[in-house]
């Protein structure tokens, strides 16, 4: 009788269950944010750091009466995303994989309405996709966030995260495709042609330590001696800090730093940034569509890509 060897015995015992994972539901988690947590979210992502009297950055940190006129930036929400009540999103049931080998691949966020600056809200969470590629595993969260009370729909939050050495937990041989993942129908070619605006931005040597604060605190962007066992030189910043500052060049570019302007965004991330380099957004303007792509100076990569739907545009460089 054929019996299994050690080392497949182990891979079987740390396989994700796709069945656990898939029928997971989370429970739905009350959160309440104020301006102080909107501003520490702007200043995270790189406002009012160039120019601290810039009214259209001054908004998103300052409001000057008794009635609250701090805008919201349209990223706020992802911050959302990995936070469970006490605990953390990726928790789940089933869902077997190494944290230092997690790399968050793409974003994807709808909004509804003008983000109030202060609110009870409701996040409702659920297992968007599960998918095998072999030696990765591809997990698709879902965060569907509302007012509390009203039940009025404010953003949904999409992101995709590959786990690494997480992958073979199946037996089809039928190869992924992202066709039918929404933040991925508008990644086409860059256009060969000039941008319609560039916007250079810098981070600070703290930045990943600043937008921590209003986040989960992942030692990855923290901790040398992590960043040093996941194969980094130091601690880099999170992508959702670098899509903050990519979104903020297209407001300032297109909507007069409008936020409101904002229906969509769809984002790839591509490399990792660290702190202190400097941030240049590449923008080409088609019709109410943005395709935007931030590039590390230092380096002359590419860190991020994407495009922005937009309601309206008001062209303020």
């Amino acid at each position: 009788m054929a019996t299994s060897s050690p080392a497949k015995a182990l891979v079987a015992a740390n396989a994700i269950n796709p069945g656990l994972v898939l029928s997971h539901n989370f429970p739905e988690v009350a959160f309440s944010y104020d301006e102080r947590d909107v501003a520490l979210y702007a200043l995270g992502v790189g406002a009012c750091a160039a120019d601290a009297v810039d009214e259209r950055e001054l908004q998103l940190v300052y409001h000057r009466d008794e009635i609250s006129s701090i805008k919201v930036l349209p990223t706020f929400f992802s911050l959302f995303t990995l936070r469970n009540g006490t605990g953390y999103a990726l928790d789940v049931p089933g869902l077997q994989y190494d944290p230092n080998l997690i790399l968050h691949s793409q974003q994807y966020i709808e909004v509804y309405r003008v983000i109030p600056s202060r609110a009870n809200v409701i996040k409702k969470t659920r297992v968007a996709g599960l998918h095998d590629r072999g030696k990765t595993a591809v997990l698709e969260l879902e965060s569907l966030i509302c007012l509390e009370g009203s039940g009025e729909h404010l953003c949904m939050s999409r992101s995709t995260f590959y786990l690494r050495g997480s992958g073979g937990f199946s037996d089809s041989s039928q190869p992924f495709s992202y066709a039918t993942y929404p933040a991925n129908r508008a990644h086409a070619s860059f256009p060969d042609t000039t941008p319609t605006a560039v916007y250079e931005d810098h981070t600070q040597k703290s930045q990943a330590l600043l937008f921590g604060s209003s986040t989960v605190f992942y030692p990855l962007h923290s901790d040398p001696c992590v960043a040093q066992a996941s194969g980094f030189s130091r601690p880099i910043l999170h992508g959702l800090c670098t899509l903050g500052y990519a979104i903020r060049a297209v407001l300032k570019s297109f909507c007069n730093g409008e936020p409101a302007a904002v229906k969509s965004i769809s984002c790839r991330f591509l490399l990792h940034v660290y702190p202190g380099e400097t941030l240049v957004t590449e923008t080409w303007l088609q019709g109410n569509r943005v395709l935007y792509r931030t590039k590390v100076k230092e380096r002359n990569q590419s860190v991020l890509s994407g495009y922005t739907l937009l309601s309206r545009i008001s062209s303020s460089l």
